[in-house]
């Protein structure tokens, strides 16, 4: 978790609380209206409503992220499922199956094959 200082408000302590979960680092305060945005808005109200875990807001957002072409993004959500222990590689490579049926097999192409290079790095820092 994030520590407050005395210009942290609650709101953003919530946020950056919880993107440290999301991420499983520790994330500390940024600048601008955007930063400010996600972090009090993103992360503070939306990844912190009662109904669904985190895992489960992750498995939507992959899926989202896959239609969308954000594999960039999806990789870090990949990775921090697979060092939170949300996700085990077989269940990233499942996954990756499941989403060529609903996203279209190049979409989910592109999809497996980052999820193969984030279990290799998973497993890289694992024998460390």
């Amino acid at each position: 978790m994030t520590s407050a200082d005395e210009t942290t408000s609650p709101q953003r302590q919530k946020g950056l609380d919880m993107m440290s979960k999301v991420y499983g680092w520790e994330m500390s305060d940024g600048p601008g209206d955007f930063f400010a945005h996600t972090a009090d808005q993103v992360f503070g109200e939306v990844w912190t409503r009662e109904g669904l875990s985190v895992r489960d807001r992750r498995l939507i957002l992959l899926g989202a992220l896959a239609q969308a072409g954000q594999i960039d993004v999806a990789e870090i959500q990949a990775g921090a499922a697979l060092s939170n222990g949300e996700l085990t590689p077989e269940q990233l490579e499942e996954i990756s199956l499941f989403l060529c049926y609903y996203v279209g097999w190049p979409l989910g192409t592109k999809m497996h094959f980052m999820f193969g290079n984030v279990i290799s790095k998973h497993e890289k820092t694992q024998q460390k």
